[in-house]
């Protein structure tokens, strides 16, 4: 993956990434074909503050991956819609 220093992570704009979450803080980027394919590795790693923040999240990323031309496997967890919003959605 191409290493995506403090500098080049804010010339991103914020539709550049999966989620922003309510503090404007950036998860996932999708800006290019080797971001997507991780975000698309790390999704059920990150924590979201809501089912429909990760749903959201969900769809930006299986959309950069079609964009990209990154086939997303028929089995992968990010294909189904999300059944939970993680810790932080449970109050954990």
């Amino acid at each position: 993956m191409a290493e995506l220093n403090t500098k080049d992570r804010q010339k991103l704009r914020s539709t550049q990434f999966a989620y922003v979450d309510s503090k404007g803080e950036e998860h996932l980027p999708i800006n290019d074909d080797s971001h997507v394919r991780n975000a698309i590795a790390r999704f059920n790693q990150t924590e979201f503050e809501s089912k429909t923040a990760k749903e959201r999240a969900r769809r930006k990323i299986l959309s950069a991956a079609q964009t990209h031309g990154i086939e997303v496997d028929e089995d992968s967890k990010i294909r189904r819609p999300s059944s939970s919003g993680g810790a932080a959605a449970r109050g954990d």
